[in-house]
């Protein structure tokens, strides 16, 4: 191995990004570069998978510049994506056939409601530890198959290949057309609703139950491996592994151990608690997930409750309402009350995740008065993902039987120290943002610098891991109880909103 350094892609939903990181875990360069969203109908969330593949070469020599580094100075480079993103493309020319469907979308809610008044619907719980939902890449496969002339056809050719966006970049780095390597990792295949999460393969029997055709599957593989060389982008270098961006977090807050978890602040939010070596089926809206496998060991699993909309509600705030000309200016005009004035807003703008998965709930503002300013609808935006991660750890702690003693956290939305103090307010337990709070991508440039040998083991990577910031509670019994059982009223009110005439 040569090399000095370790790099990560962070293709996420927004932007694509590449960071270089030392031995000690410290980032040293960092690139982005972000890509349009197209939303062509209601519901329809979509991304141009080739504008993302060009975001990536040209991150990549852009991260190396800024810190006068050279190809030869990176050892191997990780890769960590956003999670159910569905990419179909052309074997021989290398061009997507179709725009890529992210995870926000909604299109497929025919199918999963059809799915979930079938038998199978327990089959696909028992075999990849989720039920038929929206949020999960095969169902939009299924869609594409479906609506896309010609396509299922070209699938039995062999002509068309399918994978999440971690796929199409392995892909492409390691030559496209021309020989790329058609993979996916143990993380990313077990947000499909196609692979069995104890033998890390593909089911037949889930896979026929959405009548895919097989020839366009990748092949599974451990996060922790090396898949091949790099041609472009970074030519010579070994790819490393991949990761899920959420696993990829939980492993860069270096959360090896039973009952360790994090939550990472994004578009969505994403909570996750290591499970060990034993699934947990959850009975409280949680799903079962693969949290990493190393090459040649078993794998360690996760229980997970998924956010759909976080940071993508102060988004709102700031461009749709106008409120506020840039995000951080929310804390400021958020800190002008002292609590939300009554007001709660609950973001269910393509329905709710975890733990209520209800795809026909659509946002609220509820507790409007006269009172009501913009200071107070930016505080209850800020509220309103604090209150969804309580609904998580409650479900995770019903279901686990752990208690929370501590939250790591980390993403954009935990620069908010508002934010950050009022979910460990609502959690009773302390929150702790580590150093490096760029978990995601340091998460999979850990699993690239494992394979390569630039790292021996996950105790040194365990040793990287320092805390910048420590939110304690100060929140009392009482106002707690009471804050939470007005949110639960207002969760109330999203749900059923969206009836047959409306779909």
């Amino acid at each position: 191995m040569t090399g000095r350094f370790v790099a990560a892609i962070d293709q996420g939903t927004t932007s694509t990004r590449c960071l270089v990181f030392d031995h000690a875990g410290r980032m040293v360069a960092v690139a982005q570069h972000e890509h349009r969203q197209h939303f062509p109908l209601p519901g329809w969330a979509e991304h141009d998978a080739s504008e993302i593949w060009q975001n990536t070469l040209r991150v990549l020599p852009e991260a190396l510049r800024s810190a006068s580094l050279e190809v030869s100075d990176i050892a191997a480079v990780g890769i960590a994506s956003q999670r159910e993103t569905t990419v179909v493309w052309d074997r021989l020319t290398g061009r997507p056939v179709a725009p890529a469907v992210t995870w926000q979308d909604t299109r497929t809610a025919a199918l999963v409601e059809e799915l979930n008044n079938d038998p199978v619907a327990s089959l696909f719980e028992e075999v990849c530890g989720l039920r038929p939902a929206g949020y999960f890449a095969a169902p939009r496969l299924r869609w594409l198959l479906d609506h896309v002339p010609g396509l299922r056809r070209r699938c039995r050719t062999g002509e068309i290949a399918f994978g999440t966006i971690e796929s199409w970049l392995i892909w492409n780095l390691t030559g496209g057309p021309d020989g790329g390597e058609h993979l996916t990792d143990v993380t990313n295949a077990s947000r499909t609703m196609l692979m069995d999460i104890r033998t890390l393969q593909w089911d037949k029997r889930l896979v026929d139950a959405l009548d895919i055709p097989t020839e366009i599957l990748p092949e599974i593989r451990p996060n922790v491996q090396v898949y091949g060389t790099c041609r472009v982008g970074l030519p010579g270098v070994p790819i490393g592994g991949a990761f899920g961006d959420q696993q990829a977090a939980l492993f860069g807050q270096t959360c090896f151990d039973e009952g360790e978890a994090k939550c990472t602040y994004g578009t969505g939010a994403f909570l996750l608690m290591n499970t060990g070596d034993h699934i947990a089926p959850s009975r409280n809206g949680l799903l079962s997930t693969v949290a990493y496998a190393r090459d040649g060991e078993p794998p360690t699993y996760a229980t997970e409750g998924s956010i759909a909309v976080a940071g993508a509600l102060v988004q709102w705030f700031r461009d749709s309402l106008e409120m506020i000309k840039s995000a951080p200016e929310i804390e400021t005009l958020a800190r002008q009350v002292e609590d939300n004035g009554g007001c709660y807003i609950v973001p269910a703008f393509a329905g709710l995740f975890s733990p209520h998965w209800q795809p026909d709930a659509r946002g609220v503002v509820v507790g409007l008065t006269s009172y009501v300013t913009k200071a107070h609808l930016a505080r209850a935006v800020l509220e309103a993902t604090a209150y969804q991660t309580a609904e998580v750890v409650d479900a995770i702690a019903a279901d686990s039987g752990l208690a929370f003693t501590r939250l790591k956290v980390d993403g954009g939305m935990t620069a908010n120290h508002l934010l950050m103090q009022f979910v460990s307010d609502l959690l009773g337990v302390p929150v702790e943002r580590p150093l490096v709070s760029e978990s995601v991508s340091l998460g999979a440039a850990y699993a690239a610098g494992l394979a390569v040998g630039y790292w021996p083991d996950l105790e040194v990577l365990r040793g990287n891991w320092h805390r910048a910031a420590l939110w304690e509670p100060r929140m009392t019994e009482a106002l707690r109880a009471r804050g939470r059982a007005a949110w639960s009223r207002a969760v109330e009110r999203t749900l059923h909103w969206i009836v047959d005439e409306d779909r």
